[in-house]
């Protein structure tokens, strides 16, 4: 199994990527074009699913929208991509075909071809366009590497283990105990 997203030389634009099959999945960060294949694992799967039901609770009724992959982001022509899961809570951002800028929370649940990508290339993409709070979740080893925007810089990131509570960042009130989404029993 390879370590990294396959890539493709030359330099791809947005109008590229509108043109590419359906069926693929594709990113493009500084013009170069990353393949999202193989498929995740289930454990990324139920990782993902069960954030994406709690996050979907929590904001029920509120301006903010959560998205899950395949979501287009494009933060401008040569930088588009699609995070396991978002939150944009700027409705001006959400067009009919993707969002249009920085998120305000973004979830990448680690998978092996694809977590140096994510570890690199879009933790630097997501702080220079000011993604607010970035979470990179580790499925095997079962916890959560928080990245929070501080002038502009992501701050040193704090690591949440799965017998811990995540407390959003940027979301007053916003916590969830990382045992439910990993599906595991704490002891009392």
């Amino acid at each position: 199994m390879g370590s990294t997203a396959k890539q493709h030389e030359g330099k791809f634009t947005y109008a590229d990527y509108a043109n590419w099959p359906n069926e693929e999945r594709w990113e493009i960060i500084n013009g170069v074009a990353y393949d999202m294949t193989p498929a995740p694992t289930l454990k990324h799967q139920t990782v993902l699913g069960n954030f994406h039901a709690e996050l979907v609770n929590r904001f029920k009724g509120k301006p903010c929208k959560v998205f899950i992959a395949p979501t287009d982001v494009v933060f401008d022509d040569e930088n588009i991509v699609q995070p396991d899961l978002l939150v944009v809570c700027d409705k001006d951002k959400m067009t009919q075909a993707n969002i249009q800028g920085a998120p305000d929370l973004i979830i990448e649940v680690l998978s092996p071809s694809t977590s140096r990508k994510d570890k690199r290339e879009k933790k630097a993409l997501y702080e220079r366009y000011g993604v607010r709070e970035y979470l990179l979740v580790y499925p095997i080893d079962e916890m959560v590497e928080r990245f929070s925007l501080d002038n502009d810089k992501y701050l040193q990131p704090e690591i949440i283990n799965w017998d811990e509570m995540w407390e959003s960042s940027i979301f007053p009130g916003l916590e969830l105990p990382l045992c439910e989404i990993f599906e595991k029993e704490r002891n009392s």
